[in-house]
């Protein structure tokens, strides 16, 4: 059998103390999680964060680091037999206004940016265990 993987690409975003965050109802399952989406075929990992960001939120970035890449294997939640490598960078927002709590709609469910403060960080309010490893990584780096 062929090996099926995915490849989602985030953006992290730090201002003032407080992470962004993406709020998602995705196919009926409730989603606390970085924004971002998944790599297409032939696109870049900068482009496709890039990508993501304006058609999800209609927010322009500025990609200015890599933050961590998985080093684990994950099981894909929507797709059995699938594993899911992820690719987070710190961005920059180059928009003057952040559309927190807009409801953005998509084809398959809804979605809303929320900020989460550092100073309070749970990883565990965080719906996949990528997220979760990037987040006790984020709170070390920016305590």
């Amino acid at each position: 059998m062929k090996p099926n993987f995915t490849i989602r690409i985030y953006g992290i975003y730090i201002k003032d103390g407080n992470a962004l965050l993406s709020k998602e109802n995705f196919n009926g399952v409730q989603m606390l999680k970085f924004p971002g989406g998944g790599l297409e075929f032939g696109e870049g990992t900068l482009d496709c964060l890039k990508r993501e960001m304006k058609e999800e939120f209609d927010l322009d970035v500025e990609v200015k680091s890599h933050f961590y890449t998985t080093d684990f294997f994950v099981e894909s939640v929507f797709h059995k037999d699938t594993g899911v490598m992820s690719i987070y960078y710190l961005m920059d927002i180059l928009n003057t206004e952040i559309p927190i709590g807009q409801v953005f709609k998509e084809e398959r469910g809804e979605q809303f940016l929320v900020w989460q403060s550092l100073k309070y960080w749970d990883h565990n309010i965080l719906t996949f265990p990528i997220d979760k490893k990037v987040a006790e990584l984020i709170v070390q780096e920016f305590e």
